[in-house]
């Protein structure tokens, strides 16, 4: 076996054990919530994706989320609450964790656009956190038969103060995380 390919090996064994652990991360930060009157709780997903897209980077980020809602989907009990299956995923809830892959993928692509450029991956964090509430929105609508003001008022309106936290810690502290982790040579 060539030295390239026993290296290629490694790179892809330790890329699978970072999508693992991210997952892992999106698993826990998914327990920590706190439920609200309209029946979405605020959880830390929404921290966690899009960390992992930052500090994993576009594909091993957007893998570790995709991973996290097929695990859900099948019925690991990963979503918050301790609960998965496919009850949830397409239930009233289901449209934010359907575009976690897409916040992912958001922040990844921010944080490779313009070197990084802290402007760039805030705005491309906005955008995912756009996304998901979109997907949120639309997925509880339809689901609970109410309007789209409704829904806004339940699903969208009380968690924009939080999505604002969420950015700003992933934009302070995502790039330093991945720096630090590719300064030990954990990261390539």
């Amino acid at each position: 076996m060539d030295i390239n390919r026993k290296n290629e090996k490694k790179s892809t064994v330790r890329e699978i054990c970072y999508i693992a652990v991210f997952a892992a991360i999106i698993t826990a930060c998914a327990q920590l919530k706190i439920p609200l009157p309209g029946g979405v709780p605020i959880t830390m997903q929404t921290f966690a994706i899009p960390l992992a897209g930052v500090v994993l980077g576009l594909r091993n980020g957007t893998i570790a989320s995709l991973v996290y809602v097929l695990l859900g989907a099948i019925g690991v009990p990963v979503f918050a609450g301790f609960t998965g299956g496919m009850g949830i995923v397409f239930g009233p809830t289901g449209g934010f964790i359907l575009t976690f892959p897409l916040m992912a993928l958001t922040a990844g692509i921010g944080a490779k656009y313009k070197g990084g450029n802290t402007l760039w991956l805030t705005m491309w964090l906005i955008l995912g956190a756009v996304v998901n509430f979109t997907g949120g929105l639309l997925m509880y609508a339809f689901i609970t038969e109410h309007n789209l003001t409704i829904s806004f008022t339940r699903t969208v309106a009380p968690f924009i103060p939080g999505a604002i936290i969420k950015i700003l810690l992933v934009v302070s502290y995502g790039k330093m995380i991945r720096q630090s982790l590719i300064k030990a040579r954990v990261l390539t």
